[in-house]
């Protein structure tokens, strides 16, 4: 049988080497590199093609979400896991639209890791049962809520905000100027009760995930 590729991705050393002599010793694994940081983890991905990437979500250099992100999008069939030590409910749903298949706290045991590690390998997902909890409270608490409706260009301006795109991105996309856009993303964020943009993008990504439109 063919062995599972795995790139382990940690600032941490002593997390790192940890986690490499953990997933070394099962049968049918094989870790294929180590990265240090968000940047050499892309760069050990298109050098090694893992199968699999355990990754932190947080380091020196920037964000593994972000690494994740570019990841999937150049190895689409390579599956990220992100491991942290942080349960922040608006890090695990960025995590899942940047691609993530997992999204799991370090505190996890070592059984529960490979666990994950195997269910994300047979084309499965998971989140940590304790930010499962948190997110679908989170995302109960906005259903319930009733912001003052969207227009239809607003809500299209939403969605182009859950996908990261820029003002820039957005008025080349739906034939607007910039300062248009700007002006719609303001009365978005009023109608909304939100103070910045983050906050915004992050509610359209839990409204897709929720599968609303």
């Amino acid at each position: 049988m063919t062995s599972v590729r795995i790139l382990v991705v940690d600032d941490h050393e002593v997390v790192r080497l940890g986690l490499v002599t953990l997933l070394s010793r099962q049968a049918g694994y094989q870790v294929v590199g180590e990265a240090s940081g968000a940047v050499e983890a892309v760069e050990k991905a298109r050098a090694h093609r893992p199968d699999i990437i355990v990754m932190d979500v947080r380091m020196p250099d920037g964000s593994g979400i972000e690494a994740c992100r570019q990841i999937r999008a150049e190895h689409p069939a390579t599956r990220v896991i992100m491991l942290t030590s942080y349960a922040d409910d608006e890090a695990v749903i960025t995590a899942v639209m940047a691609g993530a298949s997992g999204y799991v706290l370090k505190q996890v045991g070592s059984g529960d890791l490979l666990r994950a590690i195997e269910t994300v390998r047979t084309g499965g997902a998971l989140l940590d049962p304790t930010l499962t909890l948190k997110v679908l409270e989170r995302m109960r608490s906005e259903a319930a809520r009733a912001p003052e409706p969207l227009t239809e260009q607003e809500r299209n301006i939403l969605t182009l905000i859950g996908e990261g795109k820029t003002n820039k991105d957005i008025a080349h996309q739906l034939y607007l100027s910039e300062g248009t856009v700007r002006n719609y993303v303001s009365s978005v964020l009023a109608k909304l009760g939100f103070t910045n943009r983050s906050q915004a993008a992050a509610y359209a990504a839990r409204r897709k995930l929720m599968g609303i439109e």
